[in-house]
């Protein structure tokens, strides 16, 4: 799903004219195609990114295949997991850590955390939600935001592609920290998120792309 057009108009219009330097590297990769996929869950979308965690993605796409075959489901629910054993999850090639945080997942959304009303909740709010779980820090949160909620302003500071890019772009020495890129990116609010799909895609990122 993309964004509303008039809105996606308007945030290009802004960042075009708010930096230079980010307009000219958009101009080079062309039509924003960022993309929002509310497909199943956010339960589902946080089993999945607790599996793409530290490996490639191919090994990860793996065991997702297997792990909805032993589940059941191409969209796991929280009951799903709950019903098979560790052994099981284990066998669809988890490692015990992961199983671990499926496990937190899976009884703190059984015991009320909020993830069927996360669309309602601030992005501030969302991140304090999520990161109680073991296994999700801020960075699979932001990516939730921007990829499932479709929030325009996510700065992910920690995120290894924009702090490349932005070095590329802008003729750093060093990787950017991030006060630096906050600093850097105060003119493009409300669109931070456009920015960073930009950033992404200027040195090969495929994130959220159609």
């Amino acid at each position: 799903m993309a964004h509303d057009p008039a809105r996606l108009h308007a945030a290009l219009r802004h960042l075009r004219r708010a930096d230079p330097v980010l307009g000219a590297l958009m101009a080079r990769v062309g039509p924003c195609r960022l993309r929002v996929d509310r497909r199943g869950s956010a339960y589902a979308a946080l089993v999945e990114a607790i599996q793409y965690q530290q490996i490639t993605g191919a090994a990860a796409a793996a065991i997702h295949r297997r792990l909805t075959l032993v589940l059941g489901h191409s969209y796991p629910r929280p009951e799903d997991v709950a019903g098979v054993t560790d052994e099981q999850l284990r066998g669809a090639g988890l490692s015990r850590q992961k199983v671990a945080y499926l496990r937190d997942l899976t009884r703190r959304a059984q015991d009320g955390l909020p993830l069927g009303r996360l669309a309602r909740l601030s992005d501030d709010q969302v991140i304090e939600a999520l990161t109680q779980v073991k296994g999700i820090g801020r960075w699979t949160a932001e990516m939730l935001l921007i990829f499932r909620l479709g929030r325009l302003d996510v700065l992910p500071v920690h995120d290894y592609g924009i702090r490349k890019a932005m070095q590329r772009a802008y003729r750093m020495r060093a990787l950017p920290k991030p006060d630096r890129m906050l600093r850097l990116s105060e003119s493009w609010r409300p669109y931070r998120t456009i920015a960073c799909w930009y950033l992404w895609r200027s040195i090969g990122g495929a994130a959220g792309t159609a």
